[in-house]
């Protein structure tokens, strides 16, 4: 099938080539040290495979907020080593992204090599995509590869910039996920569901009011939810909600209507008095049946049965959020049996299953269902502004 973007595979040869590849290097450290190395084990398949080709990779990437001043503590030497370690290939340390510093350090690059870029948010111009920037940048290289989705969101001069000025390219990180995300809302296999938690409403409008015109299926969990059941004239007790969005609730519920989206509420809920791990006080009751003094926790055992069988009557499924305080045991139980249940299906074949954000990754890695998930997506923000049908500007670059 045709794709609306060029990859690799549309690179032609590149031996002895300088390839400038936008990577996500921004990775958490304590002590020092590489906390998470998952997004450099994500960039792997990109550079070696450009490196193996013959290429001389050059990664660009933005590490901490150095508010576009030179500041060793956000240099991107310290990934250097980590990196390295990751490919298992050498990589040198190149300390700028532009002009003469960057170009003598690729003129004793030979074909193969790869290199790291110094930190692009060392300049003002970055975040402001300022042409000069912009095209100082692409004056080193010979091809653009953005291999960052989760910095698609930004039209910087790295992410966005630069594409307009070289022959440009998706990287394999960047294939895959615009994939995925093109089988998710693009052009789904229906029914369609999707799931959307979290803590509050006001953080998703967006989200929502775009997946109404999306989906068949529309399950709301977490705090949101409590918003939706308030509108709906529940006394929801001491639970988070907010109140205030009542209005803006009832008019989704419309909107969904006219659309023909189902969307699916808690009937039974989990409740305690206060916010603690394993309360005494904790229990399953019916919505209508929650006291002045305690809070929803979780979605009942019968509605994750029910929401299950909305699962398998669909063929695509798009998850963002938890349904409840998923950190805290046992208000747990409703993502895990849920996030369960649509894994054993994606196994299965029955569903595309697509999810995306934060919350969402740690509460699939704690039901051990990420991995049967056919994409999890680490990006944060660019994931959202997807889901709430915003062009990204680093993926619009390349569709140019």
């Amino acid at each position: 099938m045709t794709k609306p973007f060029k990859t690799l595979d549309d690179m032609g040869d590149i031996h002895g080539k300088a390839v400038l590849v936008r990577e996500d290097l921004n990775v958490p450290m304590q002590d020092g040290s590489v906390s998470d190395d998952t997004r450099l084990r994500s960039a792997m398949p990109t550079v070696l495979e450009l490196a193996d080709r013959g290429a001389k990779v050059l990664i660009l990437a933005h590490f901490g907020r150095p508010k576009g001043q030179k500041n060793p503590e956000y240099s991107l030497s310290k990934i250097t080593r980590p990196l390295a370690q990751v490919l298992g290939r050498e990589v040198q340390f190149i300390p700028d992204c532009q002009g003469e510093a960057a170009t003598d350090g690729i003129a004793v690059m030979r074909p193969g090599d790869i290199a790291i870029l110094e930190n692009t948010r060392f300049h003002a111009g970055e975040e402001k995509n300022d042409p000069v920037l912009v095209d100082a940048m692409a004056a080193i290289a010979d091809f653009y590869v953005n291999d960052a989705f989760s910095a698609a969101h930004r039209a910087h001069a790295s992410t966005a910039g630069i594409a307009h000025k070289l022959p440009s390219f998706a990287g394999r990180a960047m294939e895959r996920e615009l994939d995925a995300l093109q089988a998710a809302l693009g052009t789904p296999v229906k029914p369609v569901a999707a799931v959307v938690g979290g803590a509050k409403v006001s953080t998703k409008l967006d989200v929502l009011n775009h997946l109404v015109t999306k989906v068949d299926h529309l399950i709301i969990g977490g705090g949101m939810a409590n918003t939706f059941l308030h509108a709906r004239g529940v006394d929801v007790g001491k639970s988070l909600c907010e109140k205030d969005l009542a209005d803006t609730a009832e008019a989704i519920f419309d909107a969904a209507e006219t659309a023909g989206c189902t969307i699916h509420l808690p009937y039974d809920v989990v409740v305690a008095k206060e916010f603690a791990a394993n309360p005494p006080s904790v229990r399953t009751c019916n919505v209508h049946e929650v006291a002045a003094d305690e809070m929803i926790l979780d979605v009942g055992p019968a509605a994750v049965e029910a929401l299950a069988d909305v699962l398998k009557t669909c063929r695509t499924l798009v998850w963002n959020g938890p349904l409840g305080a998923f950190e805290i045991a046992p208000f747990d139980t409703a993502t895990v049996a849920l996030a369960r249940t649509a894994a054993a299906l994606t196994k299965e074949g029955q569903l595309t299953s697509v999810a995306g954000g934060g919350d969402t990754v740690a509460a699939l890695n704690h039901a051990g269902a990420a991995a049967d998930f056919t994409f999890v997506s680490t990006a944060g923000g660019a994931f959202l502004e997807w889901m709430e049908g915003k062009d990204l500007p680093g993926v619009k670059a390349l569709m140019a």
